[in-house]
């Protein structure tokens, strides 16, 4: 990722969660990291598929062995903490029993995947980024 691209998507998740402790750290021509502080949180990554430009940030959520809760009041939690945003809010998706929907505010950002392997669940979630996002 060049200088510019890494500049936009800082800016860019910093407005979006409303924290300044976010950098974009990158570490190829198509990927970059993304920090809170000294956390890594996730991968970044460039998706030119059909010639529009877009990147996907992609974070794994370990809740532990809290396997047997409601997810979406942990996740929503988690997250607040992680981002430190009160506005971050986690819901069931109708018709969907595989994932869940977060918001900032009533802004759809992504969708959290539940992942269940060996009877422990995990959590991936990935907010897609379009170019037009950038923009401003």
């Amino acid at each position: 990722m060049d200088a510019q691209e890494v500049r936009k998507l800082d800016s860019y998740l910093k407005r979006l969660f409303g924290n300044q402790r976010i950098r974009v750290v990158p570490n190829s021509d198509t990927a970059a990291e993304v920090f809170i502080g000294e956390q890594n949180l996730g991968d970044l990554t460039i998706d030119d598929e059909d010639d529009d430009l877009s990147y996907n940030f992609r974070m794994v959520i370990d809740l532990g062995a809290q396997t047997d809760l409601a997810p979406a009041p942990m996740l929503t939690a988690w997250l607040r903490r992680k981002f430190d945003n009160e506005d971050i809010r986690v819901v069931a998706r109708p018709k969907k029993q595989d994932s869940l929907e977060a918001y900032v505010g009533e802004e759809f950002i992504g969708v959290i995947f539940i992942e269940t392997e060996k009877g422990r669940r995990s959590f991936i979630f990935e907010l897609p980024i379009l170019d037009v996002d950038l923009v401003g």
